[in-house]
C-alpha cells in the first residue's frame, strides 16, 4: 500500500464548525501525513458551549468533548480579542460580542462604535489563540499572540471576523489586506499551530512505526 494512502494516515478531528477557521487550519496543516476530519464527517456533531474564562479553558473544553464523543485525536482552538481601551473586551466573547448569534459585521460595528473618538495610539489590541490537542494519552495546550491596533474604519479584503479592523503596524496592513501566506505566518493562530506541529509530527511518526 502506498504511503500516501488515507487509510494509513493519522486521523485528526478539527473541532470547529467555522468554515473560515477550517480553511486556515487546512492550509496550516497541509503537507502533514494526516487525514483531516471535520464536523461534516461526524454524525450528530455536538455543540460545545464555551463556558471558560480563558481561551485555554475553552479550547480544552471543546477538544475533550470531541475526543470523548468520537474517539478521534481532536484539535480545538479558541480566540480572544483584547482591546486596551475597552478594558480587555471583547475577550473570549469576541465571536458573540454583539449578541449570541451576531455576524462578523455586527461584532466589528460594535467595536468601532465603542472606540469612536479614541485616537490611534489608544486603540492597542491583541489577538490570543489557544490550541488544544487531546487524544489517548495526549493533552497539550499552546498559545499564540499578535499585537496590533484597531482601525477607525473597515479596510478592504477578506471579511473573516475582525480581520478588516485589526491592523499590524509593522506591516501597515490589516489581516484582511494580507495574503493568506503572510497572515498565517504572523497570526495568533499560525503561531499557536506551529507550536503544536512538533507534537503532531511525533504522533504521525508513532502511527507510521506501529503500521
Amino acid at each position: 500500500m502506498k504511503r500516501g494512502s488515507l487509510k494509513e494516515r493519522l486521523k485528526l478531528l478539527l473541532a470547529t464548525k467555522n468554515e473560515d477557521k477550517l480553511r486556515e487550519l487546512r492550509l496550516l496543516l497541509s503537507g502533514l501525513h494526516l487525514e483531516l476530519i471535520t464536523f461534516k464527517d461526524v454524525p450528530s456533531y455536538p455543540q460545545v458551549e464555551e463556558t471558560g474564562s480563558t481561551t485555554r479553558d475553552n479550547a480544552l473544553q471543546k477538544a475533550r468533548v470531541l475526543h470523548k464523543r468520537t474517539g478521534y485525536l481532536s484539535l480545538a482552538d479558541d480566540t480572544a480579542l483584547e482591546i486596551d481601551a475597552l478594558d480587555g473586551a471583547p475577550g473570549v466573547r469576541a465571536s458573540r460580542f454583539a449578541g449570541p448569534k451576531a455576524s462578523y459585521e455586527e461584532n466589528r460595528r460594535k467595536v468601532l462604535e465603542l472606540l469612536k473618538g479614541v485616537p490611534l495610539e489608544g486603540r492597542k489590541a491583541r489577538f490570543i489563540c489557544s490550541i488544544a490537542l487531546i487524544g489517548d494519552g495526549v493533552e497539550e495546550v499552546v498559545e499564540g499572540r499578535v499585537e496590533g491596533v484597531i482601525t477607525s474604519r473597515e479596510r478592504e479584503g477578506r471579511r473573516f471576523g475582525y480581520d478588516p479592523i485589526f491592523l499590524v503596524p509593522s506591516y501597515g496592513k490589516t489581516f484582511s489586506q494580507m495574503d493568506e501566506e503572510l497572515k498565517n505566518r504572523i497570526s495568533h493562530r499560525g503561531k499557536a499551530l506551529r507550536l503544536i506541529l512538533p507534537i503532531l509530527k511525533e504522533l504521525i511518526l508513532d502511527k507510521e512505526r506501529s503500521g
